[in-house]
């Protein structure tokens, strides 16, 4: 199937374009960015433009920023393409609905990619706790925001979500592990003085549930989700990508290459199958903690 691929930044040099190239599902056609582009690749800086010269491409992938997505969204499937949402899949929830209920009317996928769900332990995970009772679960996911988003000031603007960005990715492993769902019930925001959204948060859930995040971390980063039950603990390591019990490696690799190359694949299976898979549970999560997390001022952030 032919593709484009929208928003040429790190996320998609890194992730994005590796998987499709590796895939024998897809054939990358055309590129929409503003300023990146991929080698050999026809490459468009207007979305109206790439959607009129290239009819014969059937999927676009978007992987630009939240706060501008859903204008791009709106115009693929407006123009009969099924679409594939880089995390977060909007800005704000209402835009996703819109998007849902824009592409149940024409008939196309919709895809609200998480992409830490493809990671090699997590399906392990969630069968190990299936019909288990939680006694306790805590997050830590910590990680330096200079590496990962080097320049990039928007995620400190409204839309960008600030640590939210990598804490999603925790929250979407929870809300698929959990044999049943939680709620926030309190969080603690630590904004920097000159930015908008929060580099660090700290989540209080029902069920004895808790989230830690920082985006202030140098050197080793942690991604870490631990929860205790009465038949014994499990620790989901590497962002979901290995998994002890009791101490014990049970299942995972160390590599998170694998996350992207699945999500494609599933997409792939979507669109044969003429479905959508939307689910908006983790951005609900920090819905929820912007709504009811108390501000911290902290000190000012400068890349």
């Amino acid at each position: 199937m032919k593709i484009a691929l929208v928003g040429i930044g790190k996320i998609a040099q890194d992730q994005h374009v590796p998987a499709i190239s590796a895939s024998p599902d897809w054939t990358l056609c055309a590129t929409v960015s503003r300023a990146g582009s991929v080698p050999g690749i026809p490459a468009f800086t207007d979305m109206a433009q790439m959607l009129a010269a290239c009819p014969d491409v059937g999927v676009v992938s978007l992987c630009l920023p939240p706060a501008p997505r859903f204008a791009y969204a709106e115009a693929a499937l407006r123009a009969g393409r099924h679409v594939m949402l880089e995390k977060p899949p909007g800005a704000t929830l209402a835009e996703v609905h819109a998007l849902a209920d824009l592409a149940q009317a024409n008939g196309l996928t919709l895809f609200t990619t998480w992409h830490s769900r493809m990671a090699h332990a997590v399906q392990p995970a969630k069968a190990w706790l299936a019909g288990q009772t939680i006694t306790r679960a805590r997050i830590i996911w910590r990680e330096d925001v200079r590496k990962w988003h080097p320049g990039q000031e928007w995620v400190f603007e409204p839309g960008g979500m600030g640590v939210f960005d990598p804490g999603i990715n925790a929250l979407s492993i929870l809300t698929e592990i959990l044999p049943a769902p939680v709620h926030l019930m309190g969080a603690e925001l630590d904004c920097p003085a000159n930015c908008q959204t929060p580099i660090a948060a700290r989540l209080t859930f029902s069920g004895n549930v808790t989230a830690d995040f920082d985006w202030r971390q140098t050197g080793p980063q942690t991604w870490d989700i631990e929860v205790e039950t009465p038949a014994g603990h499990l620790a989901l390591r590497m962002g979901g990508n290995r998994l002890m019990i009791d101490g014990v490696e049970i299942a995972g690799e160390n590599s998170i290459m694998g996350e992207y190359p699945a999500l494609y694949a599933r997409m792939g299976e979507l669109v044969a199958r003429g479905q959508s898979e939307i689910d908006l549970a983790p951005m609900i999560h920090v819905a929820d903690a912007m709504t009811l997390g108390r501000r911290l001022v902290t000190d000012p952030f400068h890349f």
